[in-house]
């Protein structure tokens, strides 16, 4: 039997290993099971504890080797070694584990809201403040990750010393290196627990409507209407106006715009206004108000101004009244449709031209003085007399050369 357990005795440090890496696994599968009994209510925990469920074996599988190792070869050539790449990797495990922990967090906190009724305010403000800091304490969670890696090595360690005491002029270059870099990361900051915008806001920016899908600690992602996306910096939406239509409540108003004739009946469009909205479920009953708000160059402008519980259900409820109105026009008031005036003037008749406005006639014939070629200015007169011919002295010039 002591020769048997001789001939193990190399093979203790596995067999010590093997044992722990099992006992790791088991308690792994407890702890598993005990938090989805915990959290059974929340709705899809199965799907969100999943993603713990290998960085807790890791951990715990590489905290049962090293302390078997450390029971079983602490006095091999080989332990310093293996026990070192052990701590490298178990750093590596805790940051991992500890990321999934915040994502379970986050994910338990926001499954037990609904964002899905029409005010949602300080729903949509607890979601975007709650995935900002997960994604900021990720971010901090890694560096010290990466920190207490780096501070295992002992030329790392020696490195340090030596910068913190440069620390002032590196912190200025660094500064300038990543200033606007960290200008996004600060205006995230300040859009997350100021309340200026909201994940599912819906917004208007660079003349696009949309909804605010995503807000990072750099950027922000608005969807818009047609499925696009428009990724803007953070601080665009802290230096620049943007409109914010969910900023207090989801309420909103909306105009429809139509330009008529003069003889359109106001009175019967605000009739049928009035049964329009009376008929959908689209008007919430705030407002529903039919004015004349222009008239200018032969129309004039009727102005509908409606309410809605929403953005979206308001540009339904628009189309709906403008294609409603429209359709009533046309069937019971085509003369109400725009149109264009002209009137035709007749020429006036001779007698009634005044005489110093009639042309003068001598011997009969037209007076064609004043319808010369060259006129209007003395360049033209002189002009008009080169081009005449000779005049009535050069004729009689002429004749008494002839008689002589």
């Amino acid at each position: 039997m002591q020769e048997f357990l001789d001939t193990l005795d190399p093979l203790r440090p596995l067999i010590a290993v093997l044992l722990a890496v099992t006992a790791a696994l088991i308690a792994a599968r407890v702890v598993h099971g005990s938090a989805a009994r915990i959290f059974r209510k929340v709705p899809h925990i199965r799907e969100v504890t999943a993603l713990g469920r290998n960085p807790l074996r890791l951990v715990l599988a590489l905290i049962g080797t090293r302390i078997a190792l450390g029971a079983t070869a602490r006095g091999e050539s080989w332990y310093g070694t293996l026990d070192y790449v052990l701590v490298i990797g178990l750093i590596a495990a805790i940051g991992w584990l500890a990321v999934v922990a915040l994502l379970i967090v986050e994910a338990v906190i926001l499954t037990k809201y609904s964002t899905d009724t029409k005010d949602n305010r300080r729903l949509r403000r607890l979601k975007t403040q709650v995935i900002l800091g997960r994604r900021v304490a990720v971010a901090l969670i890694i560096t010290v990750a990466v920190a207490c890696v780096l501070l295992t090595i002992e030329e790392v360690r020696a490195l340090g010393a030596g910068l913190l005491a440069s620390a002032g002029l590196l912190s200025i270059v660094a500064g300038l290196a990543v200033q606007s870099t960290l200008g996004n990361v600060f205006a995230g900051l300040q859009l997350a627990f100021t309340d200026a915008i909201r994940v599912d806001d819906v917004v208007v920016v660079e003349g696009q409507w949309g909804t605010i899908e995503e807000i990072t600690m750099t950027y922000v992602v608005v969807h818009i209407w047609d499925d696009r996306r428009l990724i803007l910096p953070s601080t665009y939406f802290t230096s620049t106006p943007f409109e914010n239509w969910t900023r207090k409540q989801s309420a909103i108003l909306g105009t429809v715009e139509l330009d008529l004739d003069w003889e359109s009946p106001v009175a019967a469009m605000r009739d049928e206004l009035k049964r329009i909205l009376a008929g959908t479920d689209l008007w919430d009953g705030r407002t529903g108000v039919l004015q004349i708000t222009d008239a200018i160059q032969g129309l004039i402008r009727v102005r509908i101004l409606v309410s809605a519980p929403d953005s979206g259900t308001l540009f339904d409820l628009r189309c709906l009244v403008r294609e409603s109105m429209v359709s009533f026009l046309q069937d019971e008031h085509p003369a109400a449709l725009p149109r264009q005036r002209f009137e035709q003037l007749r020429q006036p008749a001779v007698d009634a031209v005044p005489p110093r406005l009639q042309p003068q006639r001598r011997g009969g014939g037209e007076d064609t003085s004043t319808s010369q070629l060259f006129t209007g200015s003395i360049d033209a007169v002189e002009r008009n007399r080169s081009f005449a011919g000779p005049g009535r002295d050069a004729w009689e010039d002429r004749d008494d050369h002839t008689d002589r």
